[in-house]
């Protein structure tokens, strides 16, 4: 019997790849100062060093040129991708047949009120965390250490220690799929446990303006070095270590256990510490995490998160659900969804 294939999230015409030159040259024209490359492997492009080649990558095109860019492909029907820093992607190890767009900068654009943060959707969420620690403008300390863009963490309603980042949105700038942006408020989002109405329609936070609780900068340093400490000690480096952080989500509060019940308590309950497929191995200090090893590709890893879902679901008769998004080149049905 065949392997499942990765899960599929985006569909894409093959006659993609005989537009590239064209589109290429269009949009160079648009912003001639923009980095696009063809033919890229998206394993540049990840915390898990895994992806085959996409046909064109448009790497870092700012908040102002976003828009027009997607408008651009939308008026072609050509799909697309919009990343982050790929921290919570598996990439098929054939890669994506269709445009790939990398909005994210170690530039923080950030501005501030009295007691408001707008920040730009491709600011890295560590480097916000560390700005509002310096400047003392709320407590966003929660977010030390996590890797990824501002616009994934609130599309994926990212968090740590019991928050998260829906609790703190007062508005999102939105960009359609379309290249048209409207206004979203918090309630707009349907903010739940790691997920977000923009999981579903794949749209893209171009910015979005926060209002994090108050802290004392000298006790907010503090924590910020244990929670850095915390992660260094417990979880893969994903600098160093390919890794996708979180396999699957914390389990649901249940009438039975009343509280969010850890799915590494359940992982670890099945031995998946011994477990592993190919190059891809379950991380010794956390059995919620796969890293790999040099031979390890993007079908080792969902095939040992198969398991693990698998073997879960047999013994405890529980679904996990899964926190990182694989994806496949070409699935039967056309959806799209961003990171």
């Amino acid at each position: 019997m065949a392997p499942p294939s990765l899960l599929c999230v985006l569909y894409v015409p093959t006659r993609l790849v005989y537009e590239g030159m064209n589109l290429t040259h269009e949009i160079q024209n648009l912003f001639p100062a923009l980095h696009i490359r063809e033919n890229q492997p998206l394993s540049n492009h990840t915390t898990f060093k895994l992806g085959g080649p996409c046909p064109l990558l448009i790497d870092n095109p700012d908040a102002d040129q976003l828009p027009k860019i997607i408008r651009t492909l939308a008026k072609k029907g050509i799909p697309f991708l919009v990343i982050g820093q790929g921290s919570n992607l598996v990439i098929s190890d054939a890669g994506l047949n269709c445009v790939v767009i990398r909005f994210c900068t170690d530039r923080p654009n950030i501005k501030t009120t009295e007691n408001q943060i707008t920040v730009s959707g491709d600011t890295l969420l560590d480097d916000l965390a560390q700005f509002t620690i310096e400047h003392n403008h709320g407590d966003l300390t929660y977010c030390s250490g996590i890797p990824g863009t501002i616009g994934g963490a609130i599309a994926g309603n990212a968090g740590a220690f019991g928050r998260q980042m829906g609790d703190h949105l007062i508005s999102a700038e939105i960009l359609g799929l379309d290249g048209n942006i409207r206004t979203s408020t918090q309630e707009n989002l349907d903010f739940t446990y790691r997920h977000s109405a923009l999981k579903k329609t794949g749209e893209i936070v171009l910015s979005a303006t926060l209002q994090p609780p108050a802290g004392n900068k000298r006790t907010m340093h503090i924590e910020r070095e244990r929670i850095i400490t915390f992660r260094k000690e417990n979880h893969p480096d994903w600098r160093k270590t390919p890794c996708a952080g979180s396999i699957f989500r914390n389990i649901e509060a249940s009438s039975a256990a009343q509280r969010r019940q850890a799915a590494g308590y359940y992982l670890e309950k099945i031995g998946a510490k011994t477990m592993h497929i190919g190059g891809a191995h379950i991380f010794e200090k956390h059995a919620n995490m796969i890293i790999g090893d040099n031979t390890c590709t993007a079908q080792n890893v969902w095939d040992l998160s198969e398991l693990l879902k698998q073997t879960v679901q047999k013994k405890f008769n529980i679904e996990l659900i899964r926190e990182v998004q694989f994806l496949k080149t070409n699935p039967p049905s056309p959806t799209a969804e961003t990171n």
